[in-house]
């Protein structure tokens, strides 16, 4: 008999955010965002356009066409962060993010750290890599701890 690793409960809920990332309309990249308090998942959520808008993948991409980089000027964009779908999901259901721990694909980039602070989130957790550092550390100056984590198998283990 195989016996397969458990998954940690913060790779179980990386790797969730992984496969929400799947849902994702960014030809750049595809970001996954999962809100969690004690272990039950409040709401997730994918960069994309917003609800009714054509996006990126029909359109093309507005930050390709004009060279911006990762992590800047981030109005030039069709997409919501993954981070501020997740939030907004939250307040169109009237589920508090108080407290509560968010498992992103990606760091978050500013925009995203100051809802952060507003919602209440009290951790994040990531694997990946974005070049937006004055988000790290405004996560640190509100006191929202700030989790890298190696990236988890992209399997899904499974007995047969």
């Amino acid at each position: 008999m195989t016996e397969t690793k458990r998954p940690s409960w913060d790779e179980y809920f990386l790797k969730i955010a992984m496969l929400v990332a799947e849902r994702s309309t960014c030809r750049r990249h595809h970001v996954g965002a999962v809100i969690v308090r004690d272990k039950r998942i409040l709401t997730t959520g994918y960069n994309g356009a917003a609800s009714g808008l054509k996006d990126c993948l029909e359109l093309g991409c507005l930050r390709e066409e004009k060279n911006i980089p990762s992590g800047e000027r981030h109005e030039i964009c069709r997409a919501i962060h993954a981070e501020q779908n997740a939030i907004i999901q939250a307040g169109l259901h009237g589920v508090s993010t108080e407290g509560a721990t968010i498992y992103c694909t990606h760091p978050p980039c500013i925009l995203c750290a100051k809802m952060l602070a507003n919602a209440r989130i009290k951790r994040y957790v990531t694997y990946g890599n974005y070049p937006d550092q004055t988000a790290k550390e405004l996560l640190q100056e509100i006191g929202i701890a700030f989790v890298k984590m190696d990236k988890p198998e992209d399997k899904i283990n499974t007995l047969e």
